[in-house]
């Protein structure tokens, strides 16, 4: 096999993983694994140490706080919230917010 044919058949690594994660639909998983581990970057660290427990499911962003004050104050400015992991995703990951 000449050396031409062989770069031009030849793929990096990051490639055939994008392709991997397509095939097997887990994409979506990663960037919210993602969102997950940006959450004291996105919302703070007042806010990270706050929170007991973080996932995403149907769209909707679910979020246990150990604080009744802080839950009540991110309830009304859930809006930014979702603002800021969908930009944060560069794609439409969430479109509610449900605290527990």
């Amino acid at each position: 096999m000449k050396e031409k044919e062989r770069n031009q058949k030849d793929q990096g690594i990051d490639k055939i993983i994008d392709k991997m994660m397509k095939a097997w639909g887990l994409e979506g998983k990663m960037k919210e694994m993602d969102v997950i581990n940006a959450w004291p970057e996105l919302m703070g660290q007042g806010i990270a140490h706050r929170t007991e427990k973080l996932y995403i499911r149907n769209k909707v962003l679910h979020i246990k706080l150990n604080s009744s004050v802080m839950r009540d104050e991110l309830h009304y400015g859930r809006n930014v919230i979702i603002q800021r992991v969908n930009e944060f995703a560069g794609t439409n990951m969430i479109n509610d917010i449900w605290f527990e």
